[in-house]
């Protein structure tokens, strides 16, 4: 394994879901470099039915924190990036529609960018619980169509959020059940 690799497997043996954050805010360069990550993921027949919405209002990430159950966490994050499916893009003919599947791509690369960045991030859910979109829709006047998935609050983390180990052996089945 070359060093390229190990860094690699590094960062994602390193990233943990953080949920605690300085308050610093997080640069638009930052944001641009997490959206860039974001937008590198597979998507399904190419389609690339996603988009984001990057959040550094303080009183928008204090209202949304208000209103989900499981984003307490923006009270401190310096941003978001809310992760989207567009259902209004046209897709290709033959295409089977998979924007959820995408968009999990995409908030996970988001997540490892993050991560290798020094930064720390959460995968917040959205959709597919109808309260969370609909407090998410109202908050930033989303267009029917746009079905937010996920919330990522991102910020510069306290260091009190570890890694977990994951591995289990037992969960590996070799050619065959």
């Amino acid at each position: 394994m070359d060093d390229k690799s190990s860094i690699v497997l590094e960062t994602i043996q390193n990233r943990k879901s953080v949920r605690n954050y300085t308050r610093e805010p997080v640069s638009r360069d930052c944001l641009l470099a997490l959206l860039k990550a974001g937008m590198a993921a597979p998507s399904a027949n190419n389609q690339q039915r996603w988009v984001f919405i990057a959040v550094t209002e303080r009183k928008t990430m204090d209202l949304l924190a208000e209103n989900l159950p499981y984003a307490k966490m923006l009270f401190t994050a310096g941003a978001a990036i809310v992760v989207c499916g567009n259902t209004i893009k046209p897709m290709a003919e033959g295409s089977i529609d998979l924007w959820w599947e995408d968009a999990g791509a995409c908030t996970e690369n988001i997540l490892l960018a993050a991560e290798a960045m020094g930064l720390g991030a959460v995968w917040t859910a959205v959709y597919p619980y109808p309260e969370r979109e609909t407090q998410v829709r109202k908050t930033l006047h989303l267009p029917a169509g746009i079905i937010p998935f996920s919330l990522v609050p991102i910020g510069y983390p306290t260091g009190k959020d570890k890694p977990k180990e994951k591995f289990r052996a037992e969960k590996i089945h070799w050619e065959t059940w």
